[in-house]
């Protein structure tokens, strides 16, 4: 590693990390204060809220906060004259930048990676403690159609793979023809094993006076291939909360069934690529900052480009609530202002940096 390098991704390093630091004090902070007569008295319900909502805002404030650190590394960088001494060594404007874009794009992975984890589910956990229901996982009634089948469970226990009290209705050509009934049911190995079921099959063609339903008992069978409980909690409830590994299944799953997936496909876009918005602010404000400190306005400069990454940020957000909700499709809402801006900043790192 060259020393400039090193010395650009120190600087930025350190700002980085008090301002996230910062930030996610302030945050748990301010909502534990919020919700501290909600909160069980329980040290370790306590721990649990804090350490859940640390992780929920921690997808708020690690996109913040590598902007938020480039803006100050650079305000640094160009009072200091240090950007300009970079510059008269024949050190290029792609050799600054590319460190921090690479080392960028390596914190957004992490933080995807963390979605695919039940770490994605932080704002859920943190809401079932505020309700007193954190030990509590059952879901109760639910009816749902998949593939050829109508499925009931009395009771489902999506953490413990579990469900209590199943009907299978099995349909063919739009009639009722087998009817599967259980006590128990386990979800294992990406399918259902049902355990003494009772199966009730009706013929195709009734003869009145020759036709009877056949009623059969098996020890052990298994069906509902792929139908995960968490997948099946997640629709009962309408969650808008889903790890990017359940959610790209609920995808897999919705397009079998020929259901509507832009909700999925916008909690996907959101988990994916949303937080890559940051790239190419980072390219923008350094093909709009200034080489020399002399005439550099530096109040001007930092106040303009939070409010410019706060008013994206914002936007993005809002371009979210519109896709998840239905009102438009993910791709125009998401997918377009998103490659807008980057072709914005390509235009803007060709023209002023490379």
């Amino acid at each position: 590693m060259k020393i400039i390098t090193k010395y650009l991704l120190t600087k930025y390093l350190r700002y980085f990390l008090i301002i996230l630091f910062s930030l996610e004090i302030f945050f748990i902070g301010f909502d534990y204060l919020q919700n501290i007569d909600r909160i069980p008295e329980s040290a370790n319900l306590e721990l649990l809220y804090l350490a859940y909502n640390g992780f929920f805002i921690l997808t708020i404030t690690l996109p913040l906060s590598i902007v938020f650190a480039w803006i100050v590394t650079l305000t640094f960088l160009i009072k200091e004259n240090t950007l300009i001494s970079f510059y008269s060594l024949g050190v290029s404007k792609k050799a600054v930048i590319f460190p921090i874009i690479l080392f960028s794009i390596a914190l957004t992975f992490i933080l995807m990676y963390l979605q695919t984890t039940n770490l994605a589910y932080a704002s859920e956990q943190k809401k079932k403690i505020l309700e007193n229901n954190y030990f509590v996982s059952e879901k109760a009634n639910i009816f749902l159609k998949y593939n050829n089948y109508f499925v009931y469970f009395q009771k489902l226990y999506p953490l413990e793979k579990k469900a209590e009290n199943i009907k299978i209705l099995k349909l063919e050509d739009g009639q009722l023809i087998q009817i599967t009934l259980a006590k128990f049911a386990y979800y294992q190995n990406d399918r259902w094993y049902v355990p003494n079921a009772k199966i009730i099959s009706k013929p195709k063609n009734i003869d009145w006076e020759r036709s009877k339903l056949h009623i059969s008992h098996e020890k052990f069978l298994y069906t509902l291939e792929g139908f995960q409980p968490k997948i099946i909690s997640n629709i009962y409830k309408s969650s808008t909360e889903y790890s990017i590994t359940d959610a790209i299944s609920t995808l897999v799953l919705f397009n079998k069934q020929g259901l509507n997936t832009d909700k999925i496909r916008a909690i996907l876009y959101t988990k994916i690529f949303i937080p890559f918005m940051v790239i190419p602010l980072l390219i923008l404000f350094f093909a709009y900052s200034s080489i020399s400190g002399r005439f550099f306005k530096a109040g001007q400069f930092i106040s303009i480009s939070i409010l410019v990454t706060l008013g994206v940020w914002g936007l993005f957000f809002f371009f979210q609530k519109i896709a998840t909700a239905n009102l438009v499709i993910p791709e125009l809402s998401l997918f377009l202002p998103l490659f807008i801006l980057f072709m914005y900043s390509f235009i803007m790192f060709k023209k002023r940096i490379s």
